[in-house]
């Protein structure tokens, strides 16, 4: 059993950037990554904007007979999951593999392939459909693929609790190598579902944003003229490692995983419960696990959806698990405001952030925050990056089902 477990790499790819160093350079520079859709024929959909990352490519990272046989979103993984172990500087040949395990889930999994298999059978017939659609579509394929990739054989699954997905994944792999299951884990969300079929189905549940004139501003947590968010892809992974294992091999911690805490509403498919109750509770659990006080926490990453409903509800959530007066103190922002939401990558994604904001010493900001909602009251870090030390971070999920997740790291100290 171990008492401490430490961030020791982080990989990351977004809409605002391929990799982990470029991510964080246009995130506190305020640089949006959300456009027109470019991977098909939007004419006719009510939202027309996403973030994607036409720049990406696979085949800098992995084989093109491998990349071919992977969905985009298992692919974002891989290449994340590569860069978090160079980050790490963890060289899988002097490790134990078989206490490596890979916790990386998604939301939608292989939807773009799934989808565009079913054009293909419509079209040619049963037998033109492809061959690896199975393996290509199935959610667990991301973790399952970086662990072939690797060679990690440790334990391997995917969590799958929508938008909490990617923190779900890094909080249980927390609680493996805490029970000893495990010395390390990779550990996150990957997704890839800007294709027709889901952005149609999330405006058919009236989710997105309709603000097509102005992608770059579409995004607007806590904004009064908020309307919806805006769909993302991408993928967050952290390396993860028992203290006792990190020291072993001389690695330097980034920072520390100390709590975790996880809720269900129990309340309704989409709408978070009334003020936030489980959200609430999902903070107070992460922050007694990590047995610190609320006005402890230097920098909260809200989930900040920009949409009416969340934001609000959310607000009312962190007044409940901090109080009023340290909720009113403590500087929040949402980096869905330039990446939009990616789905079950977003824990992922923004635990790596706050890992970031804790070694980078900066908290970047909710963009295109104008007209502040007089609902949503706190300080939400608007348009522009805060910089100084930063100890202590959070880091909230909350998922349509009624998942909510909590993480909280701080720096490393002996």
């Amino acid at each position: 059993m171990t008492e401490r477990v430490v961030v020791t790499g982080v990989g990351l790819i977004t809409p605002v950037g391929v990799d982990r160093a470029t991510t964080w350079k246009n995130l506190v520079n305020g640089v949006s990554g959300i456009d027109h859709i470019q991977s098909f024929d939007s004419e006719g959909f009510d939202s027309r904007i996403a973030g994607e990352i036409p720049e990406f490519d696979p085949l800098e990272r992995l084989e093109r007979k491998a990349s071919r046989r992977l969905d985009r979103f298992a692919q974002f993984a891989c290449v994340a999951s590569l860069e978090a172990l160079d980050h790490a500087g963890l060289d899988m040949e002097k490790v134990d593999a078989t206490r490596v395990a890979v916790l990386i889930g998604s939301g939608v999994g292989g939807i773009i392939t799934l989808s565009e298999q079913f054009d293909v059978l419509r079209d040619k017939g049963p037998t033109r459909v492809h061959p690896f659609l199975i393996p290509m579509m199935l959610t667990d394929l991301a973790g399952g693929q970086v662990s072939m990739l690797i060679g990690a054989k440790g334990p391997n699954f995917a969590i799958v609790s929508a938008c909490a997905t990617g923190a779900d994944s890094i909080g249980e792999a927390k609680a493996m190598i805490e029970r000893g299951d495990a010395d390390v884990a990779i550990a996150g969300g990957a997704e890839a579902g800007i294709c027709p079929i889901a952005i149609a189905g999330f405006n058919a549940c009236m989710a997105l944003s309709k603000n097509n004139d102005d992608p770059k501003g579409a995004s607007r947590p806590f904004d009064a003229e908020r309307d919806g968010f805006i769909l993302g892809e991408g993928a967050g992974v952290l390396v993860l490692e028992s203290i006792e294992h990190a020291r072993a091999r001389g690695a330097e911690p980034l920072a520390e995983l100390a709590g975790y805490g996880a809720t269900s509403d129990a309340f309704h498919v989409t709408q978070p419960s009334p003020g936030g109750e489980g959200a609430a509770r999902a903070m107070t659990i992460a922050l007694k696990q990590a047995k610190m006080a609320p006005d402890e926490i230097d920098y909260v990453n809200a989930h900040g959806t920009s949409t009416p409903l969340n934001d609000k509800t959310e607000t009312e959530a962190m007044k409940s698990a901090f109080g009023d007066d340290v909720a009113a103190k403590v500087p929040i922002s949402s980096t869905k405001s330039m990446t939009g939401h990616l789905l079950g990558a977003a824990g992922g994604v923004e635990a790596a952030f706050s890992v970031m904001a804790i070694i980078k010493s900066a908290i970047p900001p909710t963009i295109n925050l104008r007209n502040p909602d007089p609902d949503c009251d706190l300080d939400y870090t608007p348009n522009l990056v805060r910089r100084g030390v930063i100890r202590t971070t959070m880091s909230n999920s909350l998922g349509f089902g009624g998942h909510n997740a909590s993480l909280i790291f701080r720096a490393f100290e002996d």
